[in-house]
């Protein structure tokens, strides 16, 4: 390890890493970039749609630490989806990392005097930086001209491709807003830039963009899908929350039927609207709860305690893994909301315990829960509040509690997220996946008899 003066990053990451040397140092270096952001220097962003690149979509949140209007020429041209690092002073396995901007972050991607990219950390060079390449089928468009990353893009490093097919939540509003979420003012921004960004993507357009990723993704690299939007809490072109993502469902099964893997993230429903996506050929249900606290899901998570509630949320969770098998409800935790100020744990040890407490209800049960790593978003409350997010050590002491856990109720890693393992792991949004042995589940293995 290198001497390093007391207050900088570079000793926090060290630190943490003599520490805890049962966690890969890959899980580390990952944790700190998804809660932190990296700067780009203007030699490392993409040419948008019409360079070699992949650019980072903005799928679903914004995922940056300073509006797009902040952004600089990042926000005229995009940053790439996601980052591949290796070797450096920790001898790095890959590490797929997704992109989160933060012009004034101590983490910088720019180009050496030789030309290659490399990520420094204050200061000093730590990992050398590959690239998504430009999938061939963000090269054509949809027959009306939407683009295929716009309708449908993939992430993971191409693995999982993400319908955003509704861009706006229903919870609104200070009362009904998850804290830590800016899925509606990401909207918002998109359009004051003029950027294309569909409100409500029609079931045909889709269809359509999967073709083309289906036609010209030759080496299947593709595995699974994910169909997503904000909470539904009336009606969407007229149809409530199971049916308005169900026609979706419905329509990729038959259309698709095999594929991918299907998966939904939507709010926990109804069993009667769980075995609907069921029946639609849906192999994995991720009804996210966000907080395991109870106090904390009824600030945090406002909306959700005032249209579904905590225990029946939890009830729902129970009965949806009747339907789909245990091993096929994945719940998410975001990780780190639970020490946001006002309201969060002030201790790293009261937010663990509290946590661990959660990931023991349901795996006790045969249920994986997973994480999303907190990017504190400065348009929400809890990331205006909190801009440095959760501490490092409690995002690598959970990864520690959840590999425990795992191992107490004799669980494997969740299906549907490729190959376990630092490494192997494409999970681009939390390093839990680094952090386990390896392990694959494949497609036939995934889909419940």
């Amino acid at each position: 390890m290198s001497t390093t003066t007391p207050t900088s990053r570079t000793a926090l990451v060290e630190g943490l890493m003599e520490r805890f040397p049962q966690v890969p140092p890959e899980a580390v270096l990952k944790e700190d970039l998804l809660r932190t952001g990296i700067a780009f220097d203007e030699s490392a962003l993409s040419d948008n749609l019409d360079g070699e690149v992949k650019p980072k979509s903005y799928f679903i949140f914004s995922f940056d630490q300073k509006p797009l209007a902040e952004l600089g020429e990042a926000a005229r041209r995009r940053p790439p989806e996601e980052l591949a690092l290796t070797g450096g002073p920790w001898e790095l396995r890959r590490t797929i990392v997704s992109v989160r901007v933060n012009p004034a972050s101590p983490y910088r991607v720019a180009r050496n005097e030789d030309g290659a990219l490399g990520l420094s950390l204050d200061g000093r060079a730590i990992a050398t930086v590959g690239l998504p390449p430009m999938p061939e089928y963000y090269r054509h468009a949809l027959a009306n001209g939407k683009t295929v990353m716009e309708t449908a893009p993939t992430i993971q490093w191409g693995y999982l491709v993400y319908l955003t097919v509704l861009r706006l939540c229903q919870y609104f509003g200070a009362k009904e807003e998850c804290g830590f979420c800016d899925i509606n003012h990401n909207w918002r921004q998109h359009k004051r830039e003029g950027r294309p960004y569909t409100g409500v993507k029609p079931v045909a357009d889709v269809l359509e963009a999967l073709a083309l990723i289906d036609r010209y993704d030759t080496e299947r690299t593709s595995k699974a899908y994910t169909l997503t939007g904000g909470s539904v809490t009336s009606t969407v072109d007229g149809l409530a929350e199971a049916d308005f993502y169900g026609r979706y469902a419905q329509a990729i099964e038959e259309r698709f039927p095999g594929r991918w893997i299907g998966k939904v993230v939507a709010q926990a429903l109804p069993r009667a609207d769980v075995q609907r996506y069921k029946d639609y050929g849906i192999t994995i249900y991720h009804p996210n709860y966000e907080v395991w606290d109870k106090r904390l899901f009824s600030l945090i998570s406002p909306g959700k305690e005032r249209y579904v509630g905590r225990e029946e949320w939890h009830r729902r969770i129970l009965d949806a893994a009747e339907v789909f098998g245990p091993r096929y409800v994945i719940p998410n935790f975001v990780a780190g909301v639970e020490m946001a100020r006002p309201h969060g744990f002030t201790t790293v040890d009261q937010a663990i315990a509290s946590t661990t407490e959660g990931l023991d209800w349901f795996m006790s049960r045969g249920i994986t829960p997973r994480f999303t790593t907190w990017c504190p978003e400065p348009t929400t409350p809890l990331g205006r509040d909190n801009p440095d997010g959760a501490p490092l050590e409690y995002h690598i002491r959970l990864l520690e509690a959840y590999r425990a856990a795992l191992a107490r109720h004799g669980l494997k890693p969740p299906p549907g997220y490729g190959v376990a393992g630092a490494g192997n792991a494409v999970f681009s949004v939390s390093s839990f996946m680094d952090t386990l042995d390896p392990d694959e589940v494949t497609v036939e293995e995934a889909v419940p008899a």
